[in-house]
């Protein structure tokens, strides 16, 4: 009776970390995520420099050492990037700036990348005003690799307007590993094998 129920508690456990993500790739574990990045993006030419590794952010791109992206328009939201980087374009579109991406796209070398003003408007890949749009990037990390991520914008009432925010960044510190839209680094295991230990151990007091 006693290896039926340790069986069945091994189960469980396996059963729970595979619910959590703990059973995904070695590549899934190197997802850096700035969850709370927040970065304000002034509706200026300047708008934001910003170093994904470092997390710096400034209005100038001479105040952030290997800046990666850069946000800006006083009138339209263009970005513009430095050498090696890139904004994915909506899957299917070759030519033009970001695209708002869905959930679950992936973001590697098979992209295709560009800079430049985005388009608005109710069409996929479109931005969309008084709404949570989802872009793709790459960049140049500090090893020289190039790496893949993606980012949160939050957009006000127009495209130009005060407020906006890039609420959180994600990005694959695994060099030339892809990265889906809306992927962050998966629950540690040893949370879930404690908690099963510790089941284990009220069991045999008891």
């Amino acid at each position: 009776m006693k290896n039926l129920t340790q069986r069945v508690e091994l189960h469980l456990v396996a059963c729970a970390l595979a619910a959590a993500g703990v059973a995904s790739t070695d590549a899934d574990a190197q997802i850096v995520h700035w969850a709370n990045a927040n970065i304000s993006v002034p509706s200026t030419q300047d708008g934001a420099y910003i170093n994904v590794e470092t997390r710096t952010v400034a209005s100038a791109g001479s105040l952030v050492a290997g800046w990666d992206i850069n946000p800006y328009g006083a009138t339209s939201l263009t970005w513009f990037n430095a050498t090696g980087t890139g904004m994915m374009r909506f899957p299917g579109v070759t030519t033009g700036s970001a695209g708002s991406l869905n959930l679950g796209t992936v973001v590697g070398a098979t992209g295709s990348f560009g800079s430049g003003a985005v388009t608005v408007g109710s069409a996929a890949g479109n931005w969309r005003v008084n709404d949570s749009n989802y872009f793709g990037f790459r960049f140049v990390g500090a090893d020289g690799g190039t790496k893949y991520g993606w980012g949160r914008f939050v957009i006000g009432s127009t495209i130009g307007a005060a407020g906006r925010v890039i609420a959180e960044i994600a990005y694959q510190s695994t060099s030339g590993t892809s990265i889906q839209v809306g992927e962050v680094p998966a629950p540690g295991a040893l949370a879930l094998l404690g908690a099963a230990g510790l089941l284990g151990g009220r069991r045999r007091r008891a």
